[in-house]
């Protein structure tokens, strides 16, 4: 999840504007998330069927 359409619960405003030390925590936080955290989920399910198709061709080649 990006933090660019998220709004803090403790001042009201985007967390990408980073307004108060909840806002930055947050920020920073997703920020260091792992490679596939921005990615949004239609991406990771087209990913996910990519990689079950090839690994199905790969299977019905070697057997």
């Amino acid at each position: 999840m990006t933090y660019d359409r998220l709004v803090c619960a403790n001042c009201a405003a985007p967390v990408s504007q980073g307004r108060c030390p909840v806002c930055r925590a947050n920020r920073e936080r997703l920020q260091q998330e792992g490679p596939f955290s921005g990615l949004n989920p239609v991406a990771l399910v087209a990913l996910l069927v990519v990689l079950v198709a090839a690994l199905a061709l790969v299977a019905q080649q070697t057997a």
